[in-house]
């Protein structure tokens, strides 16, 4: 390429080279810019690279200075600081619904926002490694396909999957579609993140009710020409309060339970309905809750773990079904 073609992509490599190789511990001189420049064959004067450095920061790039034996450059602040992009990474590697892959590969951008340098300090894949992650490459596209058909007020299409053991042969676990392979069509309303999942809560015009979807095992979804229906109910839905009556995205029959709990457990109601519960004083110990939960084995498991200091007083079905499953779990192990 020749000379004057590389003099006009000077600024463009100038600010590649200030972006990926300084920043507050990491400055670099006059000189060390020049031999820099010179790897990608471009050839420049002291001065011109001080002219160069000041267009930078009259753009907008916060070009810092610092001074010992000689002048030093670096970039100063950038859109994130590394504080946060390590809860960035953070979240991507706690996140199950992100394949190890597509973790691995979100990680590596989010170095590119800072040096070279910085960006080590994000290189720790060896905690993605070792977690629970989705098996579905495509959720990626899922996740959009949603947002699409959501923002053009479409139905979508798509194959369910399940779980299952195969002891035909060799013991493994098979992936299966859900009733026969019947492809599912629903109106999306909303897509709701709960116990690290992602999950679609959308209308199923045939059956007349709210259900929600487990986005990663969802495949082939396609955006239908037909508009969504349920749009009278999900004018008064909230996704929050749905949220908060669904355990771990278990559906079940909703209903109005009265709990007893102990104070000293009023962080963990907060953290699982919200603040601005209402509850009533019982005792100098305890205190009343009436809640809105959907009845599932979930729901029970998050009352059995809770132990003595919480008691469901109603509804009398409720707290009988309860009684039912710690029968038969003691039956169990009692055996």
């Amino acid at each position: 390429m020749a000379r004057s073609s590389r003099q006009k992509e000077k600024l463009l490599y100038l600010q590649k080279i200030m972006l990926e190789k300084t920043d507050e511990n990491h400055a670099l001189t006059i000189n060390e810019i020049k031999e820099l420049l010179a790897q990608y064959d471009i050839h420049t004067e002291r001065k011109a690279l001080y002219d160069d450095l000041q267009i930078l920061e009259t753009f907008g790039l916060d070009i810092c200075r610092t001074r010992s034996t000689t002048v030093r450059y670096f970039v100063g602040s950038r859109d994130f600081e590394i504080p946060e992009l390590k809860l960035l990474v953070d979240a991507i590697q706690s996140s199950k619904f992100i394949t190890h892959k597509k973790s691995l590969k979100l990680i590596k951008k989010l170095e590119g926002l800072v040096s070279e340098n910085d960006g080590k300090q994000l290189q720790r894949e060896v905690y993605v490694t070792n977690r629970v992650k989705t098996l579905n490459e495509q959720i990626y596209y899922n996740v959009d396909d949603i947002h699409n058909a959501i923002s053009d007020n479409r139905k979508i299409s798509f194959k369910y999957y399940k779980w299952e053991v195969d002891f035909s042969g060799r013991q493994k676990i098979i992936k299966t579609e859900r009733r026969e392979g019947k492809t599912y069509s629903v109106s999306p309303w909303a897509l709701c993140w709960d116990d690290e999942n992602y999950y679609l809560v959308a209308y199923d015009s045939d059956a007349g009710i709210i259900k929600h979807y487990r986005v990663d095992k969802m495949e082939g979804i396609r955006i239908s020409d037909k508009p969504r229906d349920g749009s009278q109910i999900f004018e008064k839905f909230n996704l929050a309060h749905y949220a908060k009556s669904v355990f771990s995205m278990f559906g079940g029959e909703e209903c109005e339970v009265k709990l007893s709990v102990e104070n000293d457990l009023i962080g963990v109601i907060v953290d699982r309905f919200g603040s601005d519960v209402y509850i009533v004083r019982e005792s100098d110990s305890s205190f009343l809750i009436t809640v809105k939960v959907m009845l599932s084995p979930q729901f029970y498991a998050w009352l059995f773990g809770l132990g003595p200091k919480v008691r469901m007083l109603t509804p009398k079905r409720a707290v009988d079904e309860y009684k039912d499953k710690i029968s038969e779990l003691n039956a169990l192990y009692s055996g």
